[in-house]
């Protein structure tokens, strides 16, 4: 009797399990969009952030849904302009406060000293983007992590880009 109730237990478990994990990240998501309140200000929904990695480091979007939103427009460009600048000094105290300070990527984004990484910001039809460049291998690893870490505290409002040269060694 022991044996079937343990059965049932586990396979009750197994079943359940994926649902825990989901409701973590929807729950951490949802605090994330929170907080993002605070540091950004243009409305997640009315947008999507875009990470691409690239060999070399990566491009960080975001662009409206709706292309005729020019207030949201104007806040993306606004936005990623101020942390452009900020991430060039070195100062990634904004994503600490909306995803945390152990944010994967994010204390060796921190310690690298300010020329070890490009940053540069340039503005797109539908918002705008951010393109860091290095030579260091294990920055372009934390910037990878970082990427990967924000794509899943944004849930359905990021996406993954593709870089083609990724895939094919040069």
């Amino acid at each position: 009797m022991k044996n079937i109730a343990l059965f049932v237990l586990t396979i009750i478990v197994i079943c359940l399990a994926p649902n825990f994990s989901f409701a973590a990240d929807k729950t951490r998501q949802e605090a994330v969009a929170e907080r993002g309140i605070d540091v950004m200000p243009f409305d997640l929904k009315a947008t999507t952030h875009i990470f691409t990695k690239r060999r070399m480091g990566g491009i960080q979007q975001v662009v409206v849904k709706n292309d005729s939103d020019a207030t949201q427009i104007g806040l993306i460009r606004e936005h990623l302009k101020k942390i452009a600048a900020q991430f060039s000094k070195g100062d990634f105290s904004g994503p600490a406060r909306i995803h945390d300070a152990e944010m994967p990527g994010l204390a060796e984004l921190k310690a690298a000293q300010p020329a070890e990484i490009k940053i540069q910001y340039r503005e797109l039809k539908t918002g705008a983007e951010i393109i860091y460049t290095t030579k260091n291998p294990k920055l372009v690893a934390a910037l990878h992590q970082w990427f990967d870490a924000q794509l899943a505290d944004h849930g359905n409002d990021a996406m993954a880009g593709h870089d083609h040269s990724m895939m094919h060694p040069q």
